[in-house]
């Protein structure tokens, strides 16, 4: 089975990152065949500092071998060092429609604030490039949050539309979510996912102090009444902080909520900072000694020239189909 995922290095990658991706993302490569990048291509869609984006390939390149990614096992790389994702974009960009688009709810959400002449074409074609991504190491599985799930759709639309015209040249992915802990909230507003773009007491980022992070849970919105229970309708904030500690204890909601259900508030948010911490700081120790080494810049080069072979690959298929080879 071929596995394929990667994170855009934009912003403090957060909690959520971590427990939605980076913490799943090590337990396919012993096996499948698993590829893993750095989606720096698509963080031009929206205006970033060029030393804050070196900076960040580099952060999130060591928070991929800190959360236990083996470049042994798995190809760790660059989007921009694989020429072929810039090529087949281009490509199949001509097999997906401005309507179907528009309708992206992601494309909405990230520009309904926006003057038309401030949007990007980069930032309306984003669910090209990333089928491109995708299509180009012939993935089974695309592990993914659930905010991503439209775009896995609109990819495999792409691969039925260009294999009923040219034969059956792309593969179909399948999206992979997390049991538990797709769908992190902010600590202050639990109706809202934390966000590595928002700067919020609500949000923990990978790489706050460990002081920060706990009082960022004990200030955690909890929710009236004083019972420690799973409904994400009546108790979002409770129903977050539990979700947290399962997915970080490798337990079950249910588990959790059974464990906790005695504990008055203040109790049950020192355990969730303790398991979280926990987990965290060693976590950063790890990402501070990888940085330290320099491995980061021979991972990803090494990563990039195992990843062009198959890219490379695929995209002559593609180039012979439509008729450019």
């Amino acid at each position: 089975m071929r596995v394929l995922s990667g994170i855009k290095p934009t912003g403090k990658l957060t909690l959520g990152n971590y427990i939605g991706a980076l913490k799943n993302f090590a337990k396919f490569q012993d096996e499948n065949e698993v590829f893993i990048f750095i989606a720096d291509l698509h963080a031009l869609t929206l205006p970033i500092d060029p030393n804050e984006l070196r900076k960040n390939i580099k952060l999130v390149t060591a928070f991929y071998l800190a959360a236990g990614l083996d470049p042994k096992k798995v190809t760790i790389f660059k989007q921009s060092d694989v020429s072929a994702h810039a090529e087949l974009n281009a490509i199949l960009q001509n097999f997906l429609y401005m309507g179907e688009l528009s309708r992206m709810t992601q494309f909405k959400e990230k520009s309904q604030n926006m003057d038309n002449n401030a949007i990007g074409l980069g930032l309306f074609t984003y669910p090209v490039l990333m089928a491109s991504d995708i299509l180009l190491y012939e993935a089974n599985k695309v592990p993914v949050g659930e905010d991503q799930i439209q775009h896995i759709e609109i990819t495999r639309d792409l691969v039925i539309r260009f294999n009923n015209r040219f034969g059956k040249v792309l593969v179909m992915p399948e999206p992979e979510i997390a049991k538990v802990g797709k769908r992190i909230m902010s600590l202050s507003e639990p109706t809202k996912k934390m966000s590595k773009s928002a700067s919020d007491k609500g949000d923990i980022f990978l790489t706050d102090e460990i002081a920060v992070i706990r009082k960022k849970i004990m200030s955690a919105v909890t929710d009236s009444g004083s019972s420690i229970e799973v409904d994400i309708e009546n108790k979002p904030g409770i129903t977050n902080l539990l979700t947290i500690y399962a997915a970080l204890s490798d337990q079950t909601l249910e588990e959790t909520a059974a464990m906790f259900k005695d504990f008055r508030y203040g109790d049950f948010k020192k355990t969730v900072a303790d398991q979280v911490i926990a987990v965290i700081e060693p976590f950063q120790k790890r990402v501070h000694d990888i940085i330290a080494t320099g491995e980061v810049d021979r991972v990803l080069e090494d990563g990039a020239a195992r990843a062009r072979v198959i890219a490379n690959q695929t995209l002559l298929k593609v180039k012979k189909a439509v008729g450019l080879q």
